[in-house]
C-alpha cells in the first residue's frame, strides 16, 4: 500500500530529469500522475508512454500560458476526478549557461521568470478551485540551493527560484484556510541532463558537500513525496534544502 494511494498528482516539466523522477516516484507510491511536458519530443514521449502504462496521463503544457494551465487542470479532473498534488517543477534551466548579469538579454530574463515564477503562479491558480472544493491539497514548488548562496552568473535563473520561495510563502498564508499546504524543495547541484549543460558533474568540487557527492534525482524524490503525503499536513510555507548539507545555516 502506497503513501499516495487514491491521490492525483500533476507534475510540470515531467518528461525529463527531476520531473521524470518525481512522476515515477509519485506513481510508485500509488498516485495517478499527470505528466505535463512542454513538448513531447522523443525522450518525453518515451517517459509519457511509461507513465501511462502505470495508469497516468501525459499532455503538452506551456506553463507560461494561462489557457494551457487551465486545460491541464481541467483534463486532470476529467480523467481522474480530482487534483490532490501539484509539483511545480518546470524551469528555464537547460543550457542556460553562466554569464555576467549585464550580458543576460531581456529575452533570457523574461523567459526564466515566465517559466519559473509566472508558471508556478498560473499552475497554482489553475488547480486551486478543485483543491478548494476538496478541502485539501498539496502544492510543492521547486526552488534551488543557489538562492541561499548564489554563485556567479545565472542571475535570471536564480532570481526565478528566489521568486518561487516568495510565491510559496504567500500561497501558504492565503491557502491554509482551505486545507492546502504549500512548500518548496531547494535541491543542490543534481546530476540531470540539464545540469550537464551548465557544468561538469565529474569536475564538481564535492569537498564542499559534507555528504561527499553530487545529488541524483532520486535524492530529491523523497522530499517531494513527504510534502505530497498526509505526513506533512501541518507543514506549510517551508523551503527544504536537499543538498547534502552544503548550505548549512
Amino acid at each position: 500500500m502506497g503513501r499516495l494511494d487514491g491521490k492525483v498528482a500533476i507534475v510540470t516539466g515531467g518528461g525529463k530529469g527531476l520531473g521524470r523522477a518525481f512522476c515515477f516516484g509519485l506513481a510508485k507510491e500509488g498516485a495517478k500522475v499527470v505528466m505535463a511536458v512542454h513538448r513531447l519530443d522523443e525522450e518525453a514521449a518515451k517517459a509519457a508512454k511509461e507513465i501511462e502504462a502505470k495508469g497516468g496521463y501525459a499532455l503538452e503544457v506551456d506553463v507560461t500560458k494561462e489557457e494551457d494551465t487551465q486545460r491541464m487542470a481541467e483534463e486532470a479532473v476529467k480523467k481522474f476526478g480530482r487534483i490532490d498534488i501539484l509539483v511545480n517543477n518546470a524551469a528555464f534551466y537547460y543550457g542556460v549557461g553562466r554569464k555576467p548579469f549585464y550580458e543576460v538579454t531581456s529575452e533570457e530574463w523574461d523567459r526564466a521568470l515566465a517559466v519559473g515564477a509566472k508558471g508556478a503562479w498560473l499552475c497554482a491558480r489553475a488547480v486551486f478551485p478543485q483543491m478548494k472544493k476538496q478541502g485539501k491539497g498539496k502544492i510543492i514548488n521547486l526552488s534551488s540551493e543557489l538562492v541561499f548562496a548564489p554563485s556567479k552568473g545565472m542571475i535570471n535563473y536564480i532570481t526565478s527560484k528566489a521568486a518561487v520561495i516568495g510565491i510559496t510563502r504567500v500561497l501558504a498564508g492565503e491557502l491554509g484556510q482551505y486545507g492546502i499546504c504549500v512548500n518548496a524543495v531547494a535541491p543542490g547541484f543534481t546530476d540531470t541532463p540539464a545540469s550537464r549543460t551548465i557544468g561538469s558533474i565529474e569536475k564538481f568540487d564535492v569537498s564542499s558537500i559534507p555528504l561527499g557527492r553530487v545529488g541524483v534525482p532520486e535524492d530529491i524524490v523523497g522530499s517531494v513525496i513527504f510534502f505530497a503525503s498526509d505526513d506533512s499536513d501541518f507543514v506549510s510555507g517551508q523551503t527544504l534544502l536537499v543538498d547534502g548539507a552544503r548550505r548549512v545555516n
